[in-house]
């Protein structure tokens, strides 16, 4: 198996070296995808080969050295490097059959202030905030969509592209309801309010995982416009797409040129019908996007940010985190592998 993953990685470095394929953008982006979707394939295969033959080389050692400082050295070397290939081989795994392929596509996210007026915007803003710092740490690239910025800071609503290898696996069960308990800074008499605030996450669609017809979408141009609604830019580079057949919009204002916009709201729109399509073939009651937003109610929750009690509860595995700035300033990676964890178990027990 590890023979033909090395060979095609071969073969579309090749490929990618042609000059003749800039001609074809359409084959050039496949082939670009395809060899950086086998890149980290690639490097747990040489690490795992590298870690093999430094086994072998550990195993000659402890059979013939006489030293028996040397053999306990080696011996104590062995075990570590048969825990890294067992590691190794099980990360490979996951590379080469993910249970969800999707997972390792861009997420395209989208945020929007539910319940509880301007201090919902604000919380808003705290969660963008929180996925921006996620993705430094994890050195990914986010770029804004559109937004809908109040005049004291939050968002009414941010949609922002993620680009990062397993962005989409790694961010997908932040879907749902997030809910926030704290006094505002609006609140004089210091009472807790509770606020919400929804978040869907989306892979994101190519042109070649989804053709639109032409005829299907209407394109409205406008204005770019900031807080309270005024003007940000004199000329017409806002883009608005409207799905006719299923009336889905989209809007993308943050780029400076109309071609840009238009480009960016295309990929938001292919996404949303892609995860509309799919969820149509599962026979859903609801899409996936209707499932992941609810109804952004109080009590539609997955997770309580509790400021007061300095504590983050995600309702799904009923675990909770302390140290609420550490996790709001972007230190989520404990809460994704817990979830991932319980997400992977409960499918495995669903299969059996």
């Amino acid at each position: 198996m590890f023979a033909d993953i090395k060979k095609r990685f071969s073969d579309l470095e090749q490929q990618l070296m042609d000059p003749a394929l800039i001609a074809d953008q359409k084959e050039l982006v496949k082939i670009s995808q395809e060899h950086a979707s086998l890149k980290k394939a690639m490097t747990l295969i040489l690490e795992l080969e590298k870690t093999e033959d430094n086994i072998s080389q550990n195993k000659e050692i402890i059979n013939s050295e006489q030293d028996g400082e040397l053999r306990a050295m080696a011996q104590e070397e062995l075990l570590e490097l048969e825990k890294r290939a067992t590691e190794i081989k099980e990360e490979l795994e996951e590379e080469i059959n993910p249970d969800n392929p999707k997972d390792k596509k861009n997420a395209i996210v989208e945020i929007r202030a539910g319940t509880g007026g301007d201090e919902a915007a604000l919380f808003a803003g705290d969660l963008f905030r929180m996925y921006s710092r996620y993705c430094e740490r994890r050195k990914w690239k986010l770029s804004l969509i559109d937004s809908s910025v109040i005049g004291i800071g939050g968002f009414k609503e941010v949609v922002f592209e993620i680009k990062g290898d397993g962005a989409y696996g790694a961010l997908k069960l932040e879907a749902g309801t997030h809910r926030v308990q704290r006094v505002p800074t609006t609140e004089k008499q210091g009472r807790v309010h509770t606020s919400t605030a929804t978040v869907v996450v989306l892979p994101e669609a190519e042109e070649v995982d989804l053709e639109i017809k032409p005829g299907d979408v209407r394109i409205d141009i406008f204005c770019s416009s900031g807080p309270g609604g005024q003007s940000v830019n004199t000329t017409y580079s806002a883009i608005r797409l409207v799905h006719l057949p299923t009336g889905i919009t989209v809007s993308s204002q943050t780029e400076r040129s109309q071609h840009q916009n238009k480009e960016r709201a295309f990929q938001v729109l292919r996404s949303r019908l892609l995860a509309k399509q799919e969820d149509d073939r599962r026979i859903a009651s609801s899409n996936a996007h209707a499932t992941q937003v609810g109804a952004g109610n109080r009590v539609d929750k997955i997770r309580t940010y509790n400021v007061s009690q300095d504590r983050v509860t995600d309702h799904r595995i009923n675990i909770s985190w302390h140290s609420i700035n550490r996790i709001l300033d972007g230190e989520i990676e404990e809460i994704i592998a817990a979830l991932r964890k319980a997400d992977k178990e409960a499918t495995a027990a669903n299969k059996a």
